[in-house]
Parts: structure tokens; sequence; C-alpha cells
């Protein structure tokens, strides 16, 4: 079958995306590895507007209900490569050697976590270190935990660990915490977060199976049950890159303003972009979905009408 357009991704921008394409009845396939990107990651979102206060996992799950009731087809499973056909197809590979052709191409695929780079940090993933409070904070109830980090992210999972966990180590690598002063302001207000400034985490240090403390830059040995990094992410865009679609510095696919790429007919949508000033919101990269949805319905009017 020959899809007007395959949305790959798995975050805020990809059921919006699906959702608006079955509104204009674009046959679509929505392709993911994993459900809710960092989303679904979130333990409080207060800043979507008509909710005042829910789980990222909520809100992704009516994300998903509304794209399937409108009419999108969903496959979990992993694109390998997107390739283009000609001047006007698609084909996506998953990891199971399955191909899927398309019309049009939607990239929704967001970020990678970054990573600290430290000895002990990759041999204690899933064994003590986590990139996601909320995916893995149960693990810790009544334990101590440190969080690596500065921004939103970082300071809004150590508030979510602080209600399961015994204490929660905020480790601000500068002089200067970059999250926004309401989330600050209720870290301090909480007494089981401490917040260490100018620290540097230098080892993860461990059992074969747990993590038992962490290193600091003055050799310190913080003792904590488990490391919790929020330190940013990348974009995640190597599945494209054998069509090489300009990109800024940092790695984001350059948009025009109707979420189209320098590869004709291959639209982007959410953190994986350079638009909305790179604002990384849930309500950002669900319009930037929506957008790119609707400048393909714009382009298959427009060749529709051209054959007439």
């Amino acid at each position: 079958m020959l899809y007007d357009v395959i949305i790959i991704g798995a975050g805020s921008a990809w059921l919006p995306a699906g959702m608006y394409a079955s509104r204009y009845k674009l046959s679509n396939l929505i392709i993911w590895e994993l459900p809710g990107g960092a989303l679904a990651t979130s333990h409080c979102v207060e800043n979507y507007p008509g909710t005042i206060s829910a789980s990222g996992g909520e809100i992704m799950k009516n994300f998903r209900l509304h794209a399937e009731t409108a009419g999108s087809k969903i496959l979990q499973d992993r694109v390998e490569s997107v390739t283009k056909i000609g001047e006007d197809h698609f084909r996506a590979i998953t990891i199971n050697g399955t191909l899927f052709e398309s019309k049009r191409i939607i990239l929704a695929t967001g970020n990678e976590y970054k990573m600290l780079w430290i000895p002990g940090e990759k041999e204690f993933y899933g064994q003590g270190v986590s990139y996601c409070a909320t995916c893995d904070g149960n693990f810790y109830k009544w334990l101590t935990v440190a969080v690596v980090g500065s921004g939103n992210t970082a300071i809004t999972e150590a508030l979510y660990l602080a209600e399961i966990t015994k204490e929660v180590h905020i480790l601000v690598r500068s002089d200067r915490i970059r999250a926004e002063d309401i989330w600050v302001e209720k870290a301090k207000a909480k007494s089981n977060i401490v917040i260490h400034m100018n620290i540097q985490t230098k080892e993860v240090i461990g059992s074969m199976m747990w993590v038992s403390g962490i290193k600091l830059n003055d050799d310190e040995i913080l003792k904590v049950d488990g490391l919790f990094v929020a330190i940013g992410s990348t974009p995640f865009t190597k599945i494209v890159d054998d069509m090489n679609p300009l990109k800024d510095t940092e790695g984001c696919l350059i948009v025009d303003k109707r979420q189209e790429t320098s590869v004709k007919w291959l639209y982007a949508a959410g953190d994986v972009t350079t638009n909305s000033n790179k604002f990384r919101q849930t309500i950002m990269s669900a319009a930037e979905g929506c957008l790119a949805a609707n400048s393909i319905h714009e382009d298959i009017l427009m060749i529709g009408h051209s054959e007439e």
C-alpha cells in the first residue's frame, strides 16, 4: 500500500500529526518504537492548555485515542532508514526488514538523552543509573538518589522523586540553575531536596548489581542508591541522514514555515526541528505536527488541481 504520509516518532508531534492527517482524509501510518517520548515520562504537566494538572502519560494516552479514533493506523516497530525513491515517493524500512512506502514523510523522532560519559555510567545503566525518573523512580522508594542537571527537566524530576524517595540531591554543574523560578522555588521548599552547586560527577560507584555512590569533583563519595541524569538531549535524525537534509549547528533539522525540510516532501515536527524558536514544549510539538499534516494536505490538493 502506498500511504499519503508515514509519520515516524513517539512524542508530542506524531499523534496530533496523525489525527490531523486523518481528518484531512490522508491515509497515514504512524510508526513508533516506544510510546510517548519525553511527554510520557513527565510526572506532572501543568502548562498544556485545558489541562490543569495531569501526568504526561495520561495526556499521551488521550493523544493516541484521538489519532486512532480519527482513523490513523499505528504500528509499533523501529524504522531503521528512510530513503527517497524518485521525485515523490519515500521508502521506510523497519528493523525487521519490512518496507513501507508513502508520498510524504513526517519525522517526529524527538531527541536522545545526553550522557555524562563518566566511568560506571554505562555499566550501571538500568541498575542504578537512569535517564527517566518517571520510568524508574518507583524502584527507589524510601532510598536516596541524585539528579544531575539544572534545567526544567532536572528540577521537575527531582520534585517527582522527592515524593517517593527518602532524599534527593540535585547536582548542578555550574553556579547557575537554568530552570524556571517556579520550579526552583518548589525544589527549595522541599525538606528532602538538597541542592549542590558547582559539582562535577566523576564516577558511578557500586557493586555488580547496584549503585552505592557517586564520586564528585573533590573525590568525596556521595552515598546514593540511584543516579538520574537530566542534562539535555540531542536530535534523533540519523534515519534520514542518507538524504542529507540541512541541519543547524545543534543537529536540528532546518524547516520552513510549513515544516518542510530541505528535502522535498520530507517534513519534520517537534523537538527535532529548528521551528518554534526551539521552545521545547508539548504545545509547540503538537502544533508543529498539525501544521505538517496541514501542509501535506495542501500539497496533495495543489497537485490534484494541477492534474485537472
